[in-house]
């Protein structure tokens, strides 16, 4: 009984929301958790693989069945994969992983669906004569095909599962591999996949049974994502978690304020939280008119409200630092030029491929490299070794130790003044460190097409050779900017570096610059009047303003450059109170 009473409102939230997961279990019943922002969702993801590894994990491996867990990033499958012990009777991997793993072997059924993925695809049949039977595979990511072989896409690999969950073996393949299969951050799934699992398992109520974990109030990255999961009441149970592990009770009441129908408990309901709202709706000065800017101010002026705020802010105790502070930039007011790595942004077209190091190329030069070298110039030679995946190196003579010496030296001057091309040519003599066999790959198909003249190329070879000679051509020193970005070592944060991370203080700058979000439009409509073709608008302009209002653990400050409306400041008063101020800038 004891407990019961020295327990937080967040804890009982949670312990409330696991039973009713163990039971969807017990009952072999699909399930999905809602998570809201700061409720702890992975924590009760492994607790229900450790509750399934208990019950069924013997039985399983004898009968060579596994337990799959479905990521959206390699981050988050390490951590499953850690917290699970490496366990074999869970197999915790990528979406792409799993996709390509499930349907590899099926391979005339893959020759037979090529075509019909795309009009680029048909294309690429027909200038190869047509499908033989070559060898699909799913490797560098990139689509080709030539009389040997035919490889795959990442998009290709997802849309293909899709089409196979409609065969009936193939299901029962799946089915007899993976009884259970349970997806984290489910919202982020490709809305086609999505309905195709919904149809064909969940609505006939045949097939693994489904656990789905994460929060459709938490898709921010495009439209091609499923956002929340809909299937029929009785065949799909909607698990709650109410609870708030990260925010103080104040800020928790302003996401309570956004959210009610996922009202969310604190965990310390003695802590207060600090939330303090500035609007520049004082400014006499000419907004910009330009495009999706309308209505904003203009960057200098921006820019010097943001250091007002700041010091508004330092005045009331806040002691502003990259340590415990991070300041969202809701706006394109300030971009990837002011961060210092313009050309890595111009060079990927989605921006995971750097953010989330999901390209070989910035996976290598970012844990490997980078990681190596400082260590290099730390003097930490053994953690250097570790990071650049040697042997242990024989440095015997001071002729060897002079190599080394020189080896490295000229690795961090090209490092400061070289580009990502002239570090790798540089690597490839040195091999200080290796070059990973993913870039080793590329960059040998990047020489043996350089060899071919111009216009002999084919255009998928074309297309290669102008994305490598791209990232090639980008100077590393940008690849150290986006390692600092990514470690949260900088004080700025865009819309790309919000999801999932947290921090004691948190400023949100709201502006325009991206034709997707419109502040005061949200404000507005926050309590209702959406209009019906503007509700997919509406979620994804609420979506980012809830995940950015909820990464703060003590102290919340929201500056909005953006002019607004009487009607949106009613809006702001509805979810946060007596605390907008105008900021009482003179320029």
């Amino acid at each position: 009984m004891s407990t019961e009473v020295n327990i937080s409102p967040a804890e009982k939230a949670s312990i409330e929301c696991l039973k009713k997961v163990y039971h969807a279990i017990d009952k072999q019943k699909n399930f999905l958790v809602e998570a809201g922002a700061g409720a702890g969702k992975t924590y009760t993801l492994i607790k229900a693989l450790k509750y399934l590894i208990e019950k069924n994990a013997d039985a399983y491996l004898k009968a060579n069945k596994r337990i799959a867990c479905i990521t959206y990033t390699k981050v988050a499958r390490n951590e499953i994969r850690s917290r699970t012990d490496n366990h074999p009777a869970i197999f915790a991997d990528t979406i792409h992983a799993f996709a390509w793993g499930a349907i590899q072997d099926f391979q005339k059924a893959l020759r037979e669906r090529i075509s019909g993925l795309s009009d680029n695809w048909q294309s690429r049949v027909d200038e190869i004569g047509g499908i033989t039977n070559q060898q699909v595979v799913y490797n560098l990511g990139y689509p080709k095909i030539t009389n040997d072989e035919i490889s795959l896409h990442h998009d290709d690999v997802i849309k293909l599962l899709t089409s196979f969950l409609n065969d009936e073996k193939f299901k029962r393949i799946l089915t007899s591999r993976y009884p259970i299969i349970l997806i984290d951050e489910y919202q982020d799934t490709n809305r086609h996949l999505a309905d195709a699992l919904v149809a064909n398992f969940i609505e006939t109520e045949s097939g693994p049974m489904i656990g789905f974990f994460g929060d459709h109030w938490q898709r921010i990255y495009g439209t091609a994502s499923v956002g929340l999961i809909q299937a029929s009441e009785a065949k799909l149970e909607l698990i709650g978690k109410k609870a708030n592990f990260r925010s103080d009770k104040n800020i928790v009441a302003a996401l309570n304020n956004m959210r009610p129908q996922l009202k969310q408990f604190e965990y310390d309901p003695e802590s207060e939280g600090d939330i303090i709202v500035f609007h520049a709706n004082n400014w006499i000065g000419v907004r910009r008119t330009d495009g999706h800017s309308a209505g904003d101010l203009p960057a200098k002026t921006a820019h010097n409200y943001l250091e007002w705020t700041k010091n508004r802010l330092n005045d009331q105790g806040w002691n502003i630092s990259s340590d415990n502070t991070k300041i969202l930039m809701l706006t394109n007011n300030v971009l990837a030029s002011e961060q210092g790595y313009q050309k890595v942004f111009a060079t990927f077209s989605d921006t995971d491929d750097f953010l989330k190091k999901n390209d070989h190329y910035i996976s290598f030069l970012a844990d490997v490299v980078e990681v190596g070298s400082v260590a290099f110039v730390q003097k930490k030679y053994g953690e250097m070794i570790e990071a650049f995946k040697l042997s242990t190196p024989r440095i015997r003579t001071h002729s060897d130790k002079k190599v080394w010496h020189d080896d490295l030296t000229a690795l961090l001057t090209l490092q400061q003044a070289g580009t990502i091309g002239e570090v790798i040519d540089l690597l490839k003599t040195t091999r200080k460190p290796r070059l990973s066999r993913k870039v080793g790959e590329r960059e040998q198909r990047f020489a043996e097409i350089s060899a071919i003249v111009e216009e002999d190329r084919i255009d998928e070879d074309k297309k290669f050779f102008a994305k490598i000679q791209a990232i090639r051509s980008i100077p590393y020193s940008e690849i150290k900017n986006v390692v600092k970005y990514i470690d949260n070592k900088t004080l700025y944060s865009t819309k790309h570096g919000v999801k999932g991370a947290e921090f004691e203080n948190v400023i949100v700058v709201l502006g325009r610059g991206w034709n997707h979000y419109n502040w005061n439009q949200l404000l507005e409509w926050i309590h209702g009047g959406v209009p019906a073709l503007k509700q997919d608008t509406f979620e994804r302009n609420r979506n980012l303003f809830y995940v950015a209002c909820s990464r703060p653990k003590k102290r919340l400050s929201l500056l909005f450059t953006q002019e607004l409306s009487a009607k949106a400041i009613l809006g702001l008063q509805s979810l946060f109170g007596n605390v907008i101020i105008q900021a009482d800038l003179q320029i």
